[in-house]
């Protein structure tokens, strides 16, 4: 028997979860949302991810209510800045277990410290919302020389648009 494309059979809030986030490609797209990529080109040339893929997960994304699309634009919605705590999570559990160090350093745009594993200001001793992260580079990050990664060398605060 074949292993099933889907959770529908499972009875979980995690699994539904996954039938919205779970698909190979997504959580990266909504992370480069957090990073300020609007724009489909974007995501593309960021994630080197093929058209029909991409349209599809967006397409997917949209229809969940995780990103609204304005004109050629895709922005996280409410629901989808909610992932932020997840996407940060796993993030650092990954620079921490899989790979040489951290790509980005996540810092509390009012005080400079970098937060904490679960998304903590270590100085203030609170939750850090998306819209209050500076992003900068760190020392895992790699060579790659496409428009966004480039743009994403400079600082800036989350979920701000980029330039490329």
């Amino acid at each position: 028997m074949g292993l099933g494309k889907d959770y529908a059979a499972q009875d979980c809030s995690l699994a539904r979860a996954l039938e919205v986030v779970g698909e190979r490609w997504t959580l990266l797209i909504v992370r480069d949302a957090f990073y300020g990529v609007r724009r489909f080109s974007d995501f593309q040339a960021h994630l080197d991810i093929p058209r029909a893929v991409l349209s599809s997960r967006l397409h997917a994304l949209t229809e969940a209510g995780v990103l609204d699309k304005h004109g050629h634009e895709y922005v996280l919605t409410s629901m989808g800045t909610e992932l932020w705590p997840v996407v940060h999570t796993l993030a650092r559990w990954g620079e921490r277990h899989l790979d040489g160090g951290a790509c980005r350093l996540f810092l509390h745009a009012a005080c400079g410290s970098r937060l904490g594993p679960d998304g903590t200001c270590p100085e203030c001793d609170r939750f850090v919302a998306p819209e209050d992260v500076e992003i900068h580079v760190g020392p895992g990050l790699g060579r790659r020389r496409d428009a966004v990664t480039l743009a994403l060398r400079e600082p800036h605060r989350m979920l701000e648009p980029i330039e490329t």
